[in-house]
Parts: C-alpha cells; structure tokens; sequence
C-alpha cells in the first residue's frame, strides 16, 4: 500500500457544525494530519445536533459530529486567553493550513488576521468560511443552512415539477448547502496548497458559502442576465424532474430533449395512449395530457422502482429511483464498492459510515482514527507535540484554558 495523498501535511481546523469540519475531513481523508479544536466546555456544537445513537442525547454520540470529524486529534482551548492565544500560535507555526468559520469580527478582535497570522507563518494557507464572505455589506450576518438555500435563489427552484406554483419554495434537503460550501472550500485550499508546493507562497482563501451555493445553480444564475428569464418550478412539461409513483416508491424521469422523450415512448412499448413531443431542435416542448398522464400513472403504478429504472437505463432514458437512507444502505452498488465501513468509537461502539466516495490506485484513502472524544488528544498535543507538562495541563485545565 503506498503512503497517502496528503502525507504529511499539517492541518489546523478552528471550525465547527458542518462547512469548515467537512473541509477538513476530505483533507483528513486523503492523508493530512488534522487536529481539531473545540472550544471548553461544550465543544462543537454539531455534537449537540441529532441524530443521536438510540435517540439518546449525548455529546459524543452525536451521528453528525462522528461522521464529519474521523480521522482527525480533537483538542479543547480557549483562544481567547492569553495563554491559549499563545497556544494557538504555537499550532499554528507547526500547521500548513488553517481552516476556520468563525465571524470575520471575531478574528479581528483576537489578532488573528490573515495580515497578522502570516507574520507567524508565512507559508500559511488560511480557509475562511463564512456565510457571505469577509467583504461585501453582508459580511458581518449570520445565517445557517435556511439562510443560505434562498438567499443563493436555490429554494426558488424547489420542489421541482410541483403543480403548484404558488406554494412557499421550500429549502434542499438536510444540510446539503452546507456540506456544499466544505466541497468548494476544499478544492480551493488543495490548489493553494499545489501552489505553495511550487511558489513556495502561502495565501489567503475568502470562501463564501452563498457564492459556493449559487455556483452549483450557475445554468438557472445564467439565464437572467443573459435571457431576462427568472428560471421557476418545472411545470408538468416532459416529465423534466416529476416524480412518478412505481408500486414499491418513485423515480423521477428526465425526458427533457426530444431524442430522450422518444426513447421513453419505445420504453413504455410505444403504447397508443403516447404521444409524440414537438421539438424546437432537440428540446422537447410537449405538456403530457391528462390521458397520457393517466396512464403513465397505471403503467408505473404495476412496476418496481428496480424494473422501471434498470429497463429505462437499457433504452438510454434518464431516470433516477427517489432512493431512501434504507434503499442506499442495502444498494448492491454500493456494496460492491464499500462505500460503508464499520468503525469502534470509544463511546458509541462500532457503527457503519459512508467513506470516501473515490478511490486511488496508488495512495488509497484510509480511516485511522474515529472522531475525537471531546479534549481527548490534549496531552498529546500540548505535551508531546509542543513540549508543556503534566502540571501545566492541569493548571490550564482549571484555569478554563483548555
């Protein structure tokens, strides 16, 4: 087995929920050295946040924190201490990178500063996460994942094919704007990184997660001040993103192109009830009739979400199975890949997680290490890593530093 991608590359993450953690975790996936630090007292407050083993509260069986921080040493400091500022500048001098989400007028008020920091470090690369980025008339707002889905216009769009048009617009599911931002934020810090390789110069990253969610909605983004077009809810026009109901669930047909929509008719067995789109180039324009919808509604209602998705692939129709948490986990796709492994936590036993979804033929992606109980790596930090005592941990601890 060779060594890992990011082999000794030293990660410091001051981040916590999903974003900046979700960053760091795709870093610590591929081989960096990560150590995470969590704020006294009640740490991150994704350990606070369900789902929780047996639905029983606890800090350290918090389904969110155990899957976003494997792989990585978790330390307790507070920066805001002189000892502990000094610390952390000691972290930080040992680290290539720092990750962190906290709110830009935080990081001014403790000195810590892309200006400031590199002073210390100056081969530094520094993420900032934050809701709106450190510029702009917004930078001092606060938001969370409800926040960000529409002001990046993307609950607009949602739900998808609805009837109703003038029903509220509704958010993505879970925390997907979030775990956006930590993919975009990640690209950006690995070509940083690539170029520090090469130039020797570290740099500062600005990541804004309403600008990483609106990039993910570019084609809808584009058609405004190109077309003058405000991009809504599909309505019912060749079944682009409805979903269907099958005996055992949904899939959602994709027959947006007029070539698609033919294939779909040939799939049904080009019944008498179908019906021929009208097509300006390879758009389809056809708004299925009540017939046609009335019978497609039959014809899927007698089939498996399995037969209707395997027998359009077969015909080259778009078509994708509403898969839930159930469906995926016993999906002999991802079983063929192990895409779930089982890990032994100290304190929530042995679960099965999702790992990384690639694999490399020459340094192969490897979970070492569960996520962090809560402080549990501090004297192998602060004592072997950066030299302090026994009793100066015990004094620190008392004194709320760590």
């Amino acid at each position: 087995m060779g060594e890992k991608a990011l082999e000794g590359t030293k990660v410091l993450e001051y981040a916590s929920s999903v974003s900046g953690p979700y960053c760091s975790k795709l870093l610590a996936d591929l081989g960096a050295e990560v150590i995470k630090i969590e704020r006294t007292g009640g740490g991150d407050e994704a350990r606070r946040r369900g789902p929780f083993l047996n639905d029983i509260p606890n800090p350290e069986r918090s389904g969110l924190f155990l899957y976003l921080n494997i792989n990585k040493r978790g330390i307790t400091l507070d920066p805001k201490t002189q000892t502990g500022r000094k610390i952390f500048l000691e972290l930080l001098r040992w680290a290539d990178i720092l990750i962190e989400d906290k709110p830009p007028k935080e990081m001014e008020e403790l000195g810590f500063t892309y200006e400031n920091l590199k002073e210390v470090n100056p081969a530094l690369i520094m993420t900032s996460i934050t809701p709106f980025g450190q510029t702009g008339p917004y930078r001092d707002y606060k938001a969370y994942n409800l926040n960000l889905s529409h002001g990046a216009g993307a609950g607009y769009l949602t739900p998808g094919g609805s009837p109703n048009l003038e029903r509220e617009p509704l958010k993505g599911g879970g925390l997907f704007d979030d775990y956006t931002a930590g993919l975009s934020a990640a690209v950006a810090t690995l070509a940083a990184f690539y170029y520090r390789e090469v130039s020797g110069i570290g740099q500062h990253i600005d990541a804004s997660k309403q600008q990483s969610v609106m990039d993910y909605d570019r084609v809808e983004l584009d058609m405004y001040p190109n077309t003058g077009v405000v991009r809504t809810r599909l309505k019912g026009k060749s079944l682009g993103g409805a979903m269907t109901r099958c005996k055992d669930g949904y899939v959602m047909p994709m027959a947006l192109l007029g070539p698609q929509w033919d294939a779909f008719i040939d799939f049904l067995g080009n019944p008498d009830w179908g019906e021929k789109a009208e097509s300006t180039g390879l758009t389809a324009t056809l708004e299925p009739s009540e017939e046609f919808s009335r019978h497609l509604s039959e014809w899927m209602s007698s089939r498996t979400m399995e037969e209707v998705y395997h027998g359009a692939q077969a015909k080259r129709v778009p078509m994708a199975m509403v898969s839930s948490t159930a469906d995926v986990m016993n999906s002999p796709q991802y079983k063929a890949r192990g895409f779930f492994t089982e890990i032994e936590h100290p304190e929530a036993g042995r679960l099965k997680y999702p790992i990384a979804p690639y694999k490399f033929s020459e340094t192969p992606s490897v979970v070492e290490r569960p996520a962090p109980l809560l402080g549990q790596h501090n004297e192998e930090v602060f004592s072997r890593l950066l030299g302090y005592t026994r009793g100066d941990l015990v004094r620190m601890r008392e004194a709320g530093i760590i």
